[in-house]
């Protein structure tokens, strides 16, 4: 019997896949709808914890209310009044609304139901891919690009990877790019003294609406923006209202760029890693559900509102053909 499997399981009627490391009691559900994580039960202390704060039954998952473990694409967070100009068009994800129900977040696949493409256990990990091609000209309005999307989660013995595969299967080059929203919850002690870890130089400055600055002025200085905002070295929450993006991020000698989170109380720790992009952290203020309970650490290609930036262009454009690559996850216990 080897160490690590994939098994199945349900919500309802929802169909799940679980990721199983029967040496460190660990288990990771994941959804088909939305390629979804659920749950993270890990060991600590001989006491059995599930460290995200993800949806708890079957209404949640379907509503998809508060965006938890989402998977962000062909943009992550915010487009600006849901309009983008692109190669000299402009487009309109949400023709006919107006005032606040302008509001476009998070891309088009909480709702898709992913199809299992491959799936593998071992005595080192156990991995499942998940895949969709529901990105096609007229299935998403102001969208008219064709996209494939592969996702793979790997359990190992450090935590959870997570590998996005965008690739352009269309005539046009596409604007695109990758996002994870995961929630963490290390313990039921108030958040305000959970300790983070941000290696970031930069934040990127917003409007009132969370929008980033025009220009070189969204990119700030970590040395020269509200003392609050620098997490470079680790200190408590407190009291801070964070939905903020941290650019710049310093890579270990890995490569990785760490985030981390702990609570000194309970002693449990987490590290959100990535290679490349942005990270967002999200203090949960205006979660529809127990608000401040959990901290979002949310890693990204790009910042918000990348597709009305000229200086996100050449991250965000795929070409007719080729595939883009975006790796992060969480290690446990770190």
């Amino acid at each position: 019997m080897s160490r690590f499997s994939v098994t199945r399981s349900r919500l309802g009627a929802q169909e799940l896949v679980v990721l199983v490391d029967a040496d460190a009691d660990r288990e990771v559900r994941i959804a088909r709808r939305g390629a979804t994580v659920l749950s993270i039960g890990t060991c600590w202390r001989d006491e059995q914890r599930d460290i995200a704060d993800g949806f708890r039954d079957e209404q949640e998952l379907v509503g998809h209310k508060g965006s938890r473990f989402a998977i962000m694409t062909p943009f992550a967070n915010r487009v600006n009044d849901s309009r983008y100009t692109f190669e000299g068009k402009t487009y309109d994800l949400q023709p006919g609304a107006v005032g606040a129900d302008r509001a476009s977040r998070h891309g088009f696949l909480r709702g898709v139901l992913f199809d299992v493409q491959r799936e593998h256990a071992d005595d080192d990990k156990a991995s499942i891919t998940l895949v969709t091609h529901a990105i096609r000209p007229d299935a998403n309005a102001g969208y008219p690009f064709a996209l494939d999307f592969s996702v793979t989660f790997t359990l190992g013995d450090q935590g959870l990877a997570v590998e996005a595969k965008t690739r352009n299967v269309g005539e046009h080059a596409a604007p695109t790019f990758f996002g994870w929203h995961p929630y963490f919850r290390l313990s039921d002690n108030p958040i305000e003294g959970w300790e983070l870890h941000v290696p970031a130089d930069k934040v990127i400055a917003t409007d009132k609406d969370f929008i980033p600055l025009p220009g070189t002025r969204a990119w700030q200085a970590i040395d020269k923006a509200d003392r609050g905002l620098d997490f470079r070295k680790t200190k408590a929450i407190g009291d801070r209202q964070l939905n903020h993006t941290y650019a710049d991020l310093q890579l270990d000698p890995d490569g990785k760029a760490r985030t981390r989170l702990r609570d000194p109380k309970s002693g449990m720790g987490i590290a959100v890693w990535q290679e490349k992009g942005v990270m967002l952290v999200f203090t949960a203020d205006t979660a529809e559900r127990d608000a401040r309970k959990s901290v979002a650490l949310e890693p990204m290609e790009c910042m918000p509102d990348a597709f009305n930036r000229d200086d996100c262009a050449p991250l965000v454009t795929l070409a007719p053909g080729q595939e883009r690559r975006f790796v992060c996850g969480v290690e446990f216990d770190a």
